[in-house]
């Protein structure tokens, strides 16, 4: 499978056929690209690196239950690693850590030294997901895949739609990065 310097990326949809297919056809996206697009429209330039985890609908409910009491499958999970967010916009437009997890914090955050790359967090999509998604909404699984990728680094990254806002930037952002990465598919 193709190295990708940003990227940590694991198949493990249940199906080790379908997995080496979608290994296959993945290499031949530019995911580093669509993330390296993605900061760039958020603001960001230091050097990063994330996780990418393409599942199964089986799977993701199982961390969707388990991290946010939604028992269904979802299109896509961010955990981001960051103790603050990383992008610099109105605190609406942004993520917090819960209260009871601020107030327990006893040793100070982490700070990756400016030299070093910057893990962000992981980000989980379902591919039968976006299989459905991509047949209702009209274009290519893998134009899907690439909208989804850009919305889980902004969440790495620090935005969140929760509000309506945060929602609306969000959608923004990741319509700049699909103008120019979407044409590749």
């Amino acid at each position: 499978m193709q190295d990708h310097p940003l990227i940590d990326l694991y198949v493990n949809t249940g199906d080790n056929d379908l997995n080496a297919k979608l290994e296959q056809q993945l290499e031949t996206l530019d995911l580093d690209g669509t993330v390296q697009r993605t900061l760039a429209v958020a603001g960001i330039q230091q050097r990063v690196m994330l996780t990418l985890m393409i599942t199964d609908d089986e799977d993701i409910k199982e961390m969707n239950q388990q991290y946010r009491n939604i028992n269904k499958p979802t299109d896509v999970l961010s955990f981001p690693l960051l103790d603050k967010p990383l992008v610099e916009a109105p605190p609406e437009l942004l993520w917090q850590k819960p209260e009871e997890e601020t107030a327990a914090e006893e040793t100070p955050p982490f700070v990756t030294p400016e030299s070093e790359v910057t893990n962000l967090g992981d980000i989980v999509i379902s591919w039968p997901t976006i299989e459905r998604q991509a047949a209702a909404a009209g274009h290519s699984v893998y134009y899907e895949l690439l909208y989804l990728l850009a919305h889980g680094v902004l969440h790495l990254v620090g935005y969140d739609d929760q509000t309506e806002a945060g929602y609306q930037k969000m959608i923004q952002l990741q319509q700049q990065v699909m103008e120019h990465v979407g044409k590749q598919v």
